[in-house]
């Protein structure tokens, strides 16, 4: 949050800020990455009629992401995933966004640490198999806790060296599976799960909606963002457009090579659909490049999270022990707390699979996030008072379909 006397980009005309197009990419680029990793062997229980849930929570996202274009463009705030539910609904509201939040963070990170196991798995396979794969997964984490613990500037700079390297995976993936597309394995592999794809689609939304965490980006950046009220809902918007069609391209090339039942147990799905049709060298170069990016995004994410916490145990919400220490810039008991707390969770989630396992964890932040979502939709709505009825109109139609894809995909996945 911005403190009293400073001044963003926006507010000094001197300073060139974001324009919708770099806007754009940032939304798209804090998206696409490794949330995207082990999604194609998470949905092979569905199939490649999986693509039409990447539709509808395109749509979804779309939705949400308005939500937050419209919000960002007339409250900037920083703050505001907690901030908007704490004005626009109740306090109580903004303690639950908060916690929801939180949870979902370090919850999440232990998904992430999970990915990465799978890609190390690919040159270790002794690391499959539920014990393994769990020690794998804490000993990943404290080698990025001593990371963040040796200072934020070692977490931004691997967090960022790594940002580039996570994309190779998935453009190596499209590309080599769009050239050894075989429409007889992706037709072969449509629905797999033996439910009406009326059941079998609207339960995979929350899987997949793991991809679409950090749409509300561009708005938390508002305040360097140039014309907000033009360039937010064109950034957002776009982003997620962007991002959608990438992630569908992306499962479409891996369901087009590898068969259901074979991608459902890989570890490794963008390194298996390379390494096949290009051979193990390159299935091994994507590999490395996607456990890089992994172990990057659970460092910067492990200091999210810590960061959160130590928010709210200044706010009352959580014991101050594990809040900031005076003159540090670091929440060091909060990384450590963080760290123990995702050692727990690893081992309290234990599965046959690690797909089984990564599915729980990332359906567990997922839910938590759509809870957040929701309260901001609610609190749009609230906000909308003093908007001519037109606009208001647009306003409500925008909120009202983003807080039912909330909902619906909860109950979804819930009934599932």
């Amino acid at each position: 949050m911005r403190r009293a006397g400073e001044m963003s980009v926006a507010d000094d005309p001197k300073q060139k800020g974001l324009g919708a197009l770099t806007a754009t990419f940032l939304v798209a680029g804090n998206m696409v990455g490794s949330g995207l990793f082990l999604l194609p062997a998470s949905l092979a229980g569905v199939g490649s009629s999986s693509l039409i849930g990447w539709g509808i929570a395109g749509v979804g996202a779309m939705a949400i992401a308005g939500v937050f274009a419209i919000l960002g463009a007339v409250r900037p705030d920083p703050d505001g995933l907690v901030r908007y539910p704490a004005d626009g609904v109740h306090p109580w509201a903004g303690a639950i966004a908060w916690g929801a939040y939180w949870l979902s963070c370090w919850v999440g990170n232990v998904a992430i640490a999970l990915a990465a196991v799978g890609y190390l798995a690919y040159f270790l396979p002794a690391l499959i198999g539920p014990w393994p794969t769990a020690i794998a997964a804490i000993v990943a984490i404290w080698l990025m806790t001593l990371a963040n613990l040796s200072g934020p500037r070692v977490v931004g700079w691997f967090s960022g060296s790594t940002l580039l390297i996570g994309l190779v995976p998935i453009v190596a993936a499209i590309i080599a599976g769009v050239i050894g597309f075989d429409a007889d394995v992706f037709a072969a592999s449509w629905n797999v799960s033996g439910q009406p794809l009326t059941h079998a689609i609207p339960a995979t939304l929350v899987t997949i909606f793991w991809a679409y965490l950090g749409l509300e980006s561009a708005t938390i950046a508002a305040k360097a963002v140039d014309n907000p009220r033009r360039n937010l809902p064109i950034a957002t918007l776009g982003g997620v457009a962007l991002a959608t069609v990438v992630y569908a391209a992306a499962t479409a090339a891996v369901m087009g090579v590898i068969p259901a039942g074979d991608l459902a147990k890989s570890t490794a799905p963008f390194a298996d659909v390379v390494g096949r049709l290009v051979g193990p060298v390159a299935g091994a170069v994507v590999a490395a490049c996607a456990l890089a990016k992994t172990l990057g995004t659970l460092a910067g994410w492990l200091l999210v999270a810590a960061e959160a916490g130590a928010s709210g145990a200044a706010s009352g919400y959580l014991p101050r022990a594990i809040g900031g220490e005076p003159g540090s810039r670091l929440p060091v008991r909060g990384v450590v707390a963080t760290a123990v707390l995702m050692s727990i969770t690893t081992l309290a989630t234990i599965s046959p699979t690690l797909t089984k396992q990564f599915n729980a964890l990332i359906n567990a932040a997922v839910l938590a996030n759509l809870l957040v979502y929701l309260l901001c939709a609610v609190a749009l709505l609230r906000f909308s008072g003093g908007l001519s009825p037109g606009r208001r109109f647009a306003v409500w139609a925008v909120a009202g379909l983003a807080g039912a894809f909330c909902l619906w995909a909860t109950f979804a996945y819930l009934a599932g």
